[in-house]
């Protein structure tokens, strides 16, 4: 049964990682650190309460941040409300045509908002540059914390080797 864990936690960890660069597949950080609750399943590994407790905290944050960066990313490029809330709407709709609908989505949500506000076509671009940067940058936030939590799993592996095998 602890050899059954331990692959799904580091099965878990590859979806996750995978999930974090494809929109299609589910996964991000909520995945990875379900599987570092499988791992402290497996019996004779002691629970570290205050580990799970941080990791889930992060994970929660890390995917909150998901959907705000590229509103975010709209404001910060000179773009209004308007871009900000076709950005959100833009994520919202583009999760029924993944994976494209996912990438594009925000950018033309935030396009498509401006456009309705300012009639500009560059201010609209830029914003919905914006957008899209902030899309990359929630993407490689979530990646990275997927590697980290990853990491954290080999090294509780090889701590608790003994234990497990």
């Amino acid at each position: 049964m602890e050899i059954l864990l331990l692959i799904g936690a580091f099965l878990l960890m590859l979806v996750a990682i995978a999930g974090s660069i494809l929109p299609v597949i589910p996964g991000g950080p909520l995945l990875s650190w379900v599987g570092l609750v499988l791992f402290y399943m497996i019996s004779g590994v002691p629970t570290e309460w205050t580990f799970l407790i941080v990791t889930c905290i992060v994970a929660v944050i890390i995917t909150l941040l998901d959907y705000l960066i590229p509103i975010y990313g709209t404001k910060k490029m000179g773009g209004t409300k308007y871009g900000a809330i076709g950005a959100g709407l833009g994520l919202l709709l583009g999760f029924f045509f993944p994976p494209l609908g996912i990438l594009i989505g925000p950018f033309v949500g935030a396009f498509v908002g401006e456009l309705f506000k300012n009639n500009n076509t560059r201010i609209a671009f830029k914003s919905a540059l914006g957008s899209f940067v902030g899309f990359l940058v929630s993407t490689l936030m979530k990646i990275v914390v997927c590697f980290i939590y990853l990491g954290l799993l080999i090294w509780k592996t090889y701590t608790y080797w003994n234990v497990i095998f």
